[in-house]
């Protein structure tokens, strides 16, 4: 089973990333196996499917949410055969009607070779609120 490269798993990140801060709602979903999970800090419970992730995203886009900006820096990406681990930190900006909020977290992807063994898909993903060193959120 190959092992994907560093440059395959920051492609697929940068994908996934990129269409978030775009709100590009096709694109960012299409990093996902139909299969994979989500553990969002502002999610009571974990998504168990992308169906699941896609309908929640749907219902923030219907009450005017959407992304303003979203940086990636403190990247590692960690290889195996079949897959890879990427973490990083995210600072994200959206727009609600209510106003603007800005949030910076922790985030891990978790990637395998998509079935033709020559991409890679998402199939989980965790986002967790970043704390400074004397535990509060930033």
């Amino acid at each position: 089973m190959r092992t994907p490269s560093e440059t395959d798993v920051l492609t697929a990140a940068d994908a996934i990333v990129s269409a978030f801060a775009e709100t590009d709602t096709e694109a960012y979903f299409a990093g996902f196996s139909p299969d994979a999970s989500f553990v969002f800090h502002t999610e009571p419970a974990r998504l168990n499917a992308r169906s699941d992730y896609e309908r929640l995203w749907r219902g923030w886009l219907a009450e005017g949410w959407r992304v303003v900006s979203c940086e990636s820096a403190d990247r590692l990406v960690q290889t195996f055969p079949g897959g890879a681990v990427f973490s990083h930190t995210v600072r994200t900006a959206v727009a609600t009607p209510s106003g603007g909020d800005d949030y910076r977290e922790r985030e891990t992807i978790v990637f395998r070779l998509d079935d033709d063994g020559r991409g890679l898909v998402a199939v989980h993903e965790h986002l967790s609120a970043f704390t400074d060193e004397n535990g509060a959120a930033s």
